[in-house]
């Protein structure tokens, strides 16, 4: 009988630890977005695989920033905004929104510039996969359940996987790798400028608001602090290594010499690749990654954006309420996923507009991540609050990286 509860209690125990993954990861996945594909995809075409080094090297800084959501939202309740209007004031409060909201516009236009991509690839008129996009997001998320949409969220993020197919069939030099990592042109402004966007494309706004209050909306408690981190310490190097794997593919194939370093679509970016990937299989693997990228970032970026405003203005903000129960809730999401389609639809799919946006969230990175650590200081309890040498590590990483990105982007601008 002894063996049986025991045997029980460490079922009940894993049953528990995998319920509680998922913000963590969802949010990394959403993170290797189309701007995060694209910009990878010309840092390869353009330098090698020089700034492979900086994506990875990104990865500790990643967790570090997003832990500190994970604490936030099990040891006070509250989401981001929330936080900073009780700690800070409405008006600060409402300077983090308008930072989220520039941020999450951006992303999304570069979502859905991302699947407009991936259906012309394959013959399909945007007028088509557009609304089709638009109306499986309003779909998903209109289910009521936060499970419900985490899981459609993460099945369809699995398709992120084709990009290490992507990269193991390009068969990268390793002579090439080492050669690139020691030669850094770092007073070419066109190599600061995707400096900038590698930065900007890792820290999106959007991520610490989602996963903050996706932790509150998901109920998890403070006993769950360890598997939680594990889900956002996987994470962080999941969706790194995935963005690795684009710039590696990109980087493999121009160093054949078949291709010029010039990309002005996801079409040219998969069409690059068919040398070493065959033209089927090229298009098969890079669009389903895309595509997966593209919807679930858009998920996940949009509900940052309703949590966020609604955590401001204090309107129901759950994905527990019906529509009709919440309604200004889905309604932020709706026209904001609505709006960016729309505009979309409307422009040309030009990769320099996802790399626009990916510096434009280098620029908003030190107000995000100093509001962040000011929570970590002063809103968590006494023994989980931020302090001595690990507040000194994450504020000294913080900020080099930040003005990095910023530098980058000025000298971009000169």
């Amino acid at each position: 009988m002894k063996a049986e509860a025991q045997s029980g209690a460490v079922r009940a125990s894993f049953a528990r630890s995998i319920a509680i993954w998922g913000p963590g990861l969802l949010v990394m996945l959403a993170d290797t977005d189309a701007g995060n594909v694209v910009t990878a995809a010309q840092a390869g075409a353009q330098w090698g695989y020089r700034l492979l080094p900086l994506v990875l090297l990104l990865i500790p800084m990643l967790y570090m920033v997003q832990e500190l959501t994970v604490r936030l939202g099990l040891y006070t309740g509250r989401g981001h905004g929330e936080l900073i209007r009780e700690r800070f004031g409405i008006g600060w409060a409402y300077v983090s929104t308008l930072g989220l909201a520039a941020a999450v516009i951006g992303s999304l236009i570069t979502e859905f510039t991302g699947v407009a991509g991936v259906g012309e690839l394959f013959g399909l008129s945007r007028a088509l996969t557009l609304p089709l996009a638009a109306a499986t997001l309003l779909i998903i998320v209109a289910s009521g359940s936060y499970k419900r949409v985490e899981r459609a969220a993460l099945l369809i993020g699995l398709f992120e996987l084709a990009f290490f197919v992507v990269a193991w069939r390009a068969h990268p030099g390793l002579a090439a790798l080492a050669r690139d990592a020691i030669d850094l042109p770092i007073r070419n402004s066109d190599f600061l400028l995707l400096v900038a966007a590698i930065i900007g494309a890792t820290f999106n706004p959007w991520m610490i608001f989602y996963q903050q209050s996706a932790t509150v909306d998901k109920r998890l408690q403070p006993g769950d602090l360890i598997h939680a981190r594990w889900d956002t310490g996987i994470g962080a190097v999941l969706t790194q290594c995935l963005t690795g794997a684009v710039l590696v593919a990109a980087a493999a194939a121009f160093a054949t010499g078949s291709s010029t370093a010039s990309l002005a679509s996801v079409g040219e970016i998969s069409g690059a690749l068919t040398p070493v990937l065959g033209e089927t299989a090229g298009r098969v693997a890079f669009g389903a990654g895309v595509l997966g990228a593209s919807l679930v970032a858009a998920i996940v970026s949009s509900l940052a954006l309703a949590w966020g405003v609604g955590e401001v203005a204090g309107y129901r903000r759950s994905l527990e309420h019906r529509p009709f129960e919440a309604g200004w809730f889905y309604a932020v999401y709706a026209v904001s996923v609505i709006g960016s389609c729309a505009v979309v639809w409307l422009a040309s799919n030009l990769v320099w507009l996802n790399i626009a946006a990916q510096v434009l969230n280098a620029f908003l990175m030190p107000l995000v991540i100093g509001f962040l650590v000011a929570l970590a200081m002063k809103a968590l309890p006494e023994p989980y609050r931020l302090r001595g040498w690990y507040l000194g590590l994450i504020v000294g990483v913080s900020a080099l990286v930040s003005a990095v990105g910023v530098f980058g982007g000025l000298q971009a601008l000169m």
